[in-house]
């Protein structure tokens, strides 16, 4: 076995999910990944937790022959619920051999199969979990990269130092956690800003999401007024949106539009209403997430960006005194801010142009 995929299992295992021995733990994979699922239950064995191994979260293929035969009429169900109910540790692996499958099946089917495993997304989060990444062709494909040099690519993003990344990260965290607004600036088409007035910001450095690579919040929900041209594409449901603009007037997305697959960024935004209004706000800072890739649990890590999520706050991220944004769905979109932008934090620039102020190279 490549030794990069031991390690990758390693760093899931003791670092982002710290199993302990007794863990019951569930392997959420496709089988073309089939090589970390292999490496992770020798990692499992080795500490004495417990492996059940399921394709139900990203089993595309399944998922599209489910949903094209059902009637939109779906309920939770209570076997997986009650599955994840019993799960200490929940370890979800991407991979993918069409990254399309689910291309045809109608926008509505999948936002009412989505609500109604809300209540099983709300219990995996209360787990100690991880999403990561196995570099299949597919997904090597869609990068328009080779296999090899797609793998490379993944580890290089996963397999690194994640104390450095963390003490590097913390000068964001320690401009951003006593704030009270933000502003975000690009070109002309982007103008927003939102408080995040006490509520905690977070240091991703590998743990739930691995990569990691970003510091975020959650932005007060009704605070959020102005205008995002989301300039990176991102694939939701199978479908390349395009260009997406949202603008917010009393935080809420009172005007959108897409270059591409605009009725499915409108289904996105009618889930529920919490779908129309800001359930994060992330700042990009892995260097070593070079190129955009059309993954967004790597795009969003690029340093020069900026992303922010319709949808559902994470708990963690909003304080006792503040509302929390809920929602079926978490979308993340993605700014590039490598040109003519900048961020604000209340009203003093400490990034321009991709740069911040406490690296080399940042102009006043």
């Amino acid at each position: 076995m490549d030794p990069r995929i031991r390690k990758h299992a390693e760093i899931i295992a003791n670092h982002s999910v710290n199993l302990q021995e007794g863990d019951n733990v569930v392997v959420d994979a496709h089988p073309v990944a089939e090589d970390l699922v292999v490496a992770l239950h020798e990692v499992i064995g080795e500490i004495g937790a417990n492996p059940f191994t399921t394709s139900q979260r990203t089993g595309a293929r399944q998922r599209r022959a489910y949903l094209r035969a059902g009637d939109d009429e779906y309920e939770t169900p209570a076997h997986e619920l009650a599955l994840i109910e019993e799960t200490d540790v929940y370890i979800a692996i991407r991979a993918s051999d069409n990254v399309t499958q689910t291309s045809d099946v109608d926008p509505e089917t999948s936002a009412a199969h989505q609500q109604a495993h809300q209540p099983i997304l709300e219990e995996r989060l209360s787990t100690r979990w991880c999403l990561t990444q196995f570099p299949a062709p597919a997904n090597a494909q869609l990068a328009e990269m080779s296999t090899e040099g797609y793998e490379e690519f993944v580890w290089d993003a996963v397999n690194k130092d994640w104390d450095e990344q963390r003490d590097h990260q913390a000068n964001m965290v320690e401009l951003m956690d006593p704030a009270d607004e933000i502003r975000i600036r690009s070109g002309d088409t982007t103008d927003v800003t939102m408080s995040i007035d006490g509520n905690p910001t977070r240091n991703d450095y590998g743990e739930h999401n691995l990569p990691g690579g970003e510091v975020f919040t959650a932005p007060v929900p009704d605070s959020v007024e102005g205008e995002v041209l989301f300039d990176m594409p991102l694939y939701h449901q199978g479908r390349e949106i395009t260009d997406v603009y949202l603008e917010f007037e009393g935080g809420e997305v009172v005007s959108h539009s897409a270059a591409k697959n605009e009725e499915l960024l409108t289904e996105v935004l009618n889930t529920d209403d919490g779908a129309r209004r800001l359930g994060e706000l992330g700042i990009g800072m892995n260097r070593d997430i070079d190129q955009f890739t059309y993954n967004m649990l790597f795009d969003e890590k690029m340093g020069d960006t900026v992303h922010m999520a319709i949808g559902r706050a994470y708990d963690d991220t909003v304080s006792e005194d503040n509302e929390q944004n809920d929602s079926a769905v978490h979308v993340d979109m993605i700014v590039d801010m490598s040109e003519d932008s900048l961020i604000e934090i209340d009203g003093e620039v400490v990034q321009r142009d991709g740069t911040f102020v406490f690296e080399d190279g940042f102009e006043q």
